[in-house]
């Protein structure tokens, strides 16, 4: 006799709750995590400056659009999808006909985003998604049979569904493994790094990458602290390097001056561990190769040391008459971006016309 099938229901999980009147923590956060059910609470999230929890805005829109001028029939590249905003907007402009490749390289935003653009309606005739690199994109369009596409950006900044969520580690304001890796399948996370690096290439590494004026410092307090004990939480970096700046409390520092340096700090040592400079060198080298003639590249930098790259690049080209025409100047988001996100600041936007 055949045993009836179970009709018990399925045990009902109850939502993160959070004390006192506001959420705080990242999983809280449930009602910005579902902006559909949730649009009043996203865009009083919004209009206070900030970034839904989950999500990502993108930015200088406007500026991207001028600058790559995507028209309908073309075929363009976003090298780095993140959450899609950008390359929406790039795929409303070039339908009907066109076609958008997507690259990303972390594996754990990238199916979310793609479920996102196909539930908006973009299927493979429109969208190809791609899990790579962009130092690898002239493989990744030969391999779609795309060697060569009319316009191409980049936008190097990280998203902020990596910033906020504590569990990517990216973050010191909550207490998390240390790991800054991009994509976490793959190499090893920062804590791994501190452990072995030299004091001359830790020093070296917060001075290049971190625009730090004494980073000899900073990189002599993590090695002391690393004999003692291993780094391997995010707040034990903070700590350390909040220690240097504040000079273990006597000194009387504005507290958002403080989190300024330990985020260009973290930020160093985050472009080191993911060898993020070599990468945008690889990237710049292909981009020529990979443009139609008069075809477009748009960059989107948050770093100085990825801005004199870019400037160069793009210089040397021109002299060279790879390109025939590049920005004079960098483009920078408005005051009224600035204002309701916080996170454009510091972007600058390059771009050049293939010859």
């Amino acid at each position: 006799m055949t045993e009836p099938e179970s009709t018990s229901p399925t045990p009902h999980r109850r939502r993160v709750r959070y004390s006192g009147r506001n959420p705080r923590q990242f999983a809280e956060k449930y009602k910005e995590h579902n902006a559909a059910q949730h649009p009043d609470t996203v865009s009083k999230v919004i209009a206070s400056g900030k970034t839904p929890a989950g999500t990502h805005r993108p930015i200088m829109v406007e500026q991207v659009i001028n600058a790559l001028q995507p028209a309908p029939g073309q075929i363009g590249c976003d090298a780095t999808l993140g959450y899609g905003g950008h390359t929406v907007e790039l795929l409303k402009k070039i339908a009907p006909g066109g076609h958008l490749v997507a690259l990303d390289t972390d594996p754990l935003e990238l199916p979310r985003t793609e479920e996102r653009l196909r539930a908006l309606g973009y299927d493979p005739d429109a969208l190809t998604v791609m899990h790579t690199s962009f130092a690898g994109i002239s493989r990744a369009l030969l391999q779609k049979d795309f060697p060569t596409v009319d316009f191409i950006l980049a936008d190097l900044g990280l998203s902020s569904m990596q910033i906020d969520n504590p569990a990517r580690g990216f973050t010191f304001k909550e207490n998390a493994p240390l790991d800054l890796r991009l994509n976490p399948r793959k190499g090893e996370p920062a804590s791994a790094w501190l452990a072995r690096w030299s004091l001359p290439d830790l020093t070296k590494i917060l001075a290049d990458y971190g625009d730090e004026l004494r980073p000899a410092e900073y990189a002599q307090r993590i090695i002391d602290t690393r004999q003692r004990k291993p780094i391997l939480r995010t707040t034990d970096l903070a700590t350390i390097l909040r220690d240097v700046t504040t000079g273990n409390g006597r000194l009387p520092i504005d507290p958002d001056e403080v989190n300024k340096t330990i985020q260009r700090l973290f930020q160093a040592i985050r472009i080191a561990v993911n060898n993020e400079m070599d990468a945008l060198t690889e990237f710049l080298r292909q981009l020529p190769a990979c443009l139609k003639p008069g075809g477009r590249v748009a960059i989107l930098t948050f770093h100085s040391g990825e801005d004199r790259r870019v400037k160069k690049s793009f210089e040397d080209g021109l002299q060279q008459e790879t390109y025939s025409e590049i920005s004079s100047d960098p483009i920078r988001p408005t005051p009224e971006e600035t204002r309701s996100n916080p996170r454009s600041k510091s972007a600058k936007l390059r771009w050049a016309l293939k010859a």
